[in-house]
C-alpha cells in the first residue's frame, strides 16, 4: 500500500489502539437486518471528502438527511466515520441509526483490528465496510467474524483482479452462504483509494470476477441511467454518496435510481 491507502490505514491504526474494551453491555443497540430486492441503493452521509471537498455544510441535519434517504427507499445508510479525511466520527453513526431506527446503517472507515468492529457495533451499526487490500487473510477472518457473531453484514471492497483473486480462494462455503443471506456484499469500487483517481470502467472489466452476489457498485454514480448502466453489468446495488450529498432532493434521487435499477435488472 502507498500513498492515501496507507496513510488511512497508519491513521486507522493508531486508532485502533486506543479503543475502549467493548463489554457485553455496550452491545444493546438493535442490529437491523439488510433486505435486497432486485435492486438497492446503499446512500451515504460524509461531511467532506478529499476528492470532492467539503459535502455538509454548517448546520447540516444528518438525521434529516438519513430520513430523506428512507423515504426515497435506501435499502441502507452508510455512515462515514474516519476523522481526518472525511470529517467523520462514531457519533454521527449513533445519531443517524436514531434518526432511522428501522433502516441497518453501515459503518464505512478504514477498519483494521477486530476492536472496531465492535467499536462501531457498539455505535449503532448493523454493518461494516471492509476493504480487502488492506487486510491481511488473518485479520479478514477475524473481522469477519467479529461481524457475523454479532449479526452484522459485511461489505467486503475489492479495487483491482488482485483482490478479487484473493476473495476467492480466501472464502469458504460458510461464507457463500451468508451472501446468500445478504449478510456478505462484494463490492467494486471504481475510485483507487491509493491515488484517488477513478477508472470508469472497472465495474465492467471486473463484474464477471466477483466471487459472488450481491454485487455492489461503488463511486462515481450520480444519476439514474448510472444506475442502470451497473444493474445492466450484474450489480444489484449501488452504494452512492456525493451525488446525494449535493442532491436538492436526495429523496427522490434515491427513488429514480432505484426505479432505473430495477427497470434494468428486469430487462
Amino acid at each position: 500500500m502507498t500513498d492515501f491507502l496507507s496513510r488511512m490505514a497508519a491513521a486507522s491504526a493508531e486508532r485502533a489502539e486506543r479503543v475502549a474494551r467493548v463489554t457485553a453491555g455496550d452491545l444493546d443497540k438493535p442490529v437491523v437486518p439488510l433486505r435486497l430486492g432486485a435492486f438497492e441503493l446503499i446512500a451515504e452521509i460524509k461531511e467532506r471528502s478529499p476528492a470532492a471537498g467539503v459535502l455538509a455544510g454548517d448546520g447540516h441535519d444528518r438525521g434529516e438527511c438519513a430520513r430523506s434517504y428512507a423515504a426515497g427507499g435506501a435499502a441502507a445508510i452508510s455512515v462515514l466515520t474516519e476523522p481526518s479525511q472525511f470529517g467523520g466520527e462514531l457519533a454521527h453513526l449513533t445519531e443517524v441509526a436514531a434518526a432511522v431506527p428501522d433502516v441497518p446503517v453501515m459503518c464505512k472507515d478504514f477498519l483494521v483490528a477486530t476492536p472496531q468492529v465492535l467499536e462501531a457495533r457498539a455505535a449503532g451499526a448493523s454493518g461494516v465496510l471492509l476493504i480487502v487490500t488492506m487486510l491481511d487473510d488473518r485479520r479478514l477472518r477475524a473481522m469477519l467474524d467479529a461481524a457475523f457473531e454479532h449479526g452484522l453484514f459485511v461489505l467486503l471492497e475489492s479495487f483491482d483482479a488482485d483482490d478479487l483473486e484473493r476473495l476467492h480462494g480466501f472464502l469458504a462455503a460458510e461464507d457463500h452462504e451468508r451472501a446468500a443471506g445478504g449478510q456478505l456484499l462484494f463490492g467494486i469500487n471504481t475510485r483507487n483509494l491509493r491515488t484517488l483517481a477513478v477508472d470508469p470502467h472497472r465495474l465492467e472489466r471486473l463484474a464477471g470476477a466477483l466471487p459472488g452476489r450481491p454485487a455492489v457498485a461503488e463511486s462515481g454514480l450520480a444519476t439514474a441511467a448510472d444506475a442502470a448502466a451497473v444493474a445492466a453489468l450484474g450489480y444489484s446495488v449501488a452504494l452512492v454518496g456525493t451525488a446525494l450529498m449535493r442532491s436538492a432532493d436526495p429523496a427522490a434521487l434515491v427513488a429514480a435510481m432505484r426505479r432505473a435499477g430495477n427497470e434494468a435488472f428486469a430487462a
